[in-house]
This record gives structure tokens, sequence and C-alpha cells, in this order.
């Protein structure tokens, strides 16, 4: 048989109720469960939030109905861009590697000046 604990798991006041009760009220077993997970979460979320900010700056750069664009390197910082943040890579067969955000994506040039693509692939 487990131990009961008679207090609450987040602030520890004597509880009230139910004998399987773990919790005073859902503000508390609601901070207990996000205290929980925010540890492992933030990196997460963080990075996921970085990775959309660079797919948005890079979906800002196409003209309407084009898959296609060219934007200096200097548009892209000034934006908020981050390069170090990217889901995948692909290498085409001449060798060019483009950097993605989920389905947006560019190939850097010379000059600072970076292709942008747009990659449409159906989903399996």
């Amino acid at each position: 048989m487990a131990l009961v604990s008679n207090n609450c798991g987040f602030c520890g006041k004597p509880l009230r109720g139910r004998s399987d009760k773990k919790f005073c009220d859902d503000y508390c077993r609601n901070n207990f469960n996000n205290n929980l997970k925010s540890k492992t979460t933030n990196l997460v979320r963080n990075t996921n939030n970085a990775l959309m900010k660079n797919r948005r700056i890079l979906d800002h750069f196409f003209p309407d109905g084009e898959e296609m664009a060219k934007v200096n390197k200097d548009k892209l910082v000034e934006k908020g861009f981050q390069f170090k943040y990217m889901t995948h890579q692909y290498k085409n067969k001449k060798g060019n590697i483009y950097y993605f955000c989920y389905d947006v994506g560019y190939l850097p040039l010379e000059n600072d000046w970076f292709l942008l693509v747009k990659r449409k692939e159906e989903l399996t």
C-alpha cells in the first residue's frame, strides 16, 4: 500500500476531501505540473520559437505567389534572423547545401546574398 500524504503536493497545506487527493485545487495542481515540465520543455519551446521566427523572416521576403527570392544577409540580420537555428539541410545533385526552417530554406551565394526557396513535399 502506498504512503498517502495529507498535505498538498505544491503548497504543503493540509488537504481536505478525498483520501487520494494530492493537491488543494487546480491552481496548485497546474503549478506543480508546470514546474515539473518547465525544465525540460523550456529548451524545446525556445528553440521552436527561434525556428518559427526564422521561418517567418524568410517567408517575408517572397513576392506573392513566388517560390524563389534573393535577399542580402544584412536584411535577414536586420529582421532578427539567427543562422544557428535550422530544421534540416538538403544537398542537391550539384553539391549545394540548402538550409531549411521547416519548408522555407536558403542557399548561401556570393557576396552575402542568399537564394530563398520554398519546398513543397507531400506529407506521408
